[in-house]
């Protein structure tokens, strides 16, 4: 059987219209290659706020679109930060590090093609804060965070982030390890100070404070290996020969031990799972140095909980365990109260204004939807606020046709309209005027 032709020295004779015809054929025949097009169209512009839509809408999707989709913010990042984009591309870049983290979490399953975006996107992370360096305090807490806090994923190579962290970052991601080896304490904690401790003495060049912590290592052929790498590599040509005629014996690591602490607030969890018994399971594991696993079980009871309705004691958890961007991305996947999500949105309205426009505007319908003359008055205040989170995230005119839609919806409500006016927000001058009193 002879190989296909190649056709694309045929295509290459084809203009741009003709091809464009033909691959849109065979998209309508494909649906794979059709979203493929989609998600390619939707973040070719190199629009870093359609990479955020594209991430907000990627958590209610199956497993597979949302990992199409995150492939998609991936591409527009590669791309933006090959081209030189003068655009501050690190916070897209963390969010969806954070963002696949958690779902990864939430899944169980870090080994797949999941995991694999991960690694890139920390790796594009990574190079967005070489090339717009964030303030070197917020970027160490969040290393900090993700290494001792986390779910054991990613994993931070200090290296990559040497020149974004310079030496305040370094100094107290240092800091942190230093407290935690000071504990004495077993476990998960300390493996990542140890393994960190050992990153910042190569980032550092601390020649002594290297060799002292590989020497302190089982025997192993890589480590010798290296320690002689970095002696040779210093110029220390003669301890680098001693040190290679040298063999360690000793396995120096001492077993963990059981916290009976641990297990008694893991029961109490397990029969009442919610924020009082969390936060005793919190406080024992973190005692225990065994907090990372018990979060993960925990916050996966928690999940299953809330994906059977009533997501209100998961966020509760998790901003009481100070991380209220989960508790965001949970009220949004699993849908928490109205209450609760306007309460959230409040706490993000500053750092993340596109994000709770649309909660503000629900509770805005839902307010003039009571027809009382308090609650109208409180949606002009919410409208007011409205305005000022379009106006910081850049669509002042989506408020402006927002507010003219509204306004010729409710032209009959004179009271509301009264309000809003009193707010001193200027209604557009194509609403018409309402003509009979409500």
């Amino acid at each position: 059987m002879s190989p296909p032709s190649d056709l694309r020295p045929y295509l290459r004779t084809l203009d741009a219209e003709t091809l464009a015809d033909l691959l849109l054929a065979q998209a309508e025949r494909d649906p794979e290659l059709r979203h493929s097009l989609e998600l390619r169209a939707a973040t070719q512009s190199g629009d870093v706020s359609e990479a955020h839509r594209l991430l907000d809408t990627a958590v209610t999707d199956g497993n597979v679109e949302y990992t199409a989709k995150i492939g998609a913010v991936l591409d527009t990042l590669q791309r933006m930060l090959d081209a030189g984009s003068r655009a501050d591309l690190a916070p897209l870049a963390r969010r969806t590090v954070d963002d696949i983290s958690e779902v990864l979490e939430q899944s169980g399953d870090h080994t797949g093609d999941l995991g694999e975006r991960l690694e890139r996107a920390v790796e594009l992370y990574a190079r967005a804060c070489a090339a717009r360096p964030p303030d070197p305090e917020k970027l160490a807490g969040w290393i900090v965070e993700v290494e001792f806090d986390g779910p054991g994923w990613p994993v931070i190579d200090l290296a990559d982030f040497a020149a974004a962290l310079g030496e305040r970052g370094l100094k107290l991601i240092k800091s942190h390890v230093d407290d935690v080896l000071a504990a004495n304490g077993a476990g998960h904690r300390r493996d990542v100070a140890e393994r960190l401790r050992e990153q910042l003495a190569e980032v550092l060049g601390d020649v002594d404070e290297l060799v002292a912590i590989l020497s302190a290592k089982p025997p192993r052929v890589d480590v010798s290996l290296k320690i002689v790498r970095v002696l040779r590599a210093a110029g220390r040509h003669s301890e680098a020969i001693a040190h290679a005629a040298r063999a360690l014996t000793h396995d120096k690591q001492p077993p963990p031990q059981p916290e009976d602490e641990t297990s008694l607030r893991r029961k109490d969890f397990d029969a009442r799972p919610d924020r009082e018994t969390f936060a005793a399971l919190r406080e024992a594991a973190q005692a225990a140095g065994k907090w990372t696993a018990q979060r993960r079980e925990a916050l996966a009871t928690l999940r299953e909980r809330a994906a059977g309705g009533g997501a209100d004691e998961l966020v509760r958890v998790l901003l009481d365990d100070g991380r209220p961007d989960e508790a965001w991305r949970a009220c949004v996947r699993f849908g928490a109260s109205p209450e609760l999500k306007l309460e959230l949105a409040e706490l993000r309205a500053e750092e993340h204004p596109a994000e709770t426009i649309p909660v503000l505007r629900e509770h805005v319908d839902e307010l003039i939807e009571r027809k009382d003359p308090q609650a109208y008055r409180e949606a002009a205040r919410r409208l007011k606020s409205l305005r000022g989170l379009h106006k910081r995230a850049g669509t002042a005119d989506e408020f402006t046709a927002h507010l003219a839609a509204l306004v010729e919806t409710h032209r009959r409500k004179t009271r509301l309209i009264t309000e809003i006016r009193a707010a001193r927000i200027a209604i557009p001058k194509a609403v018409t005027s309402p003509r009979t009193p409500r």
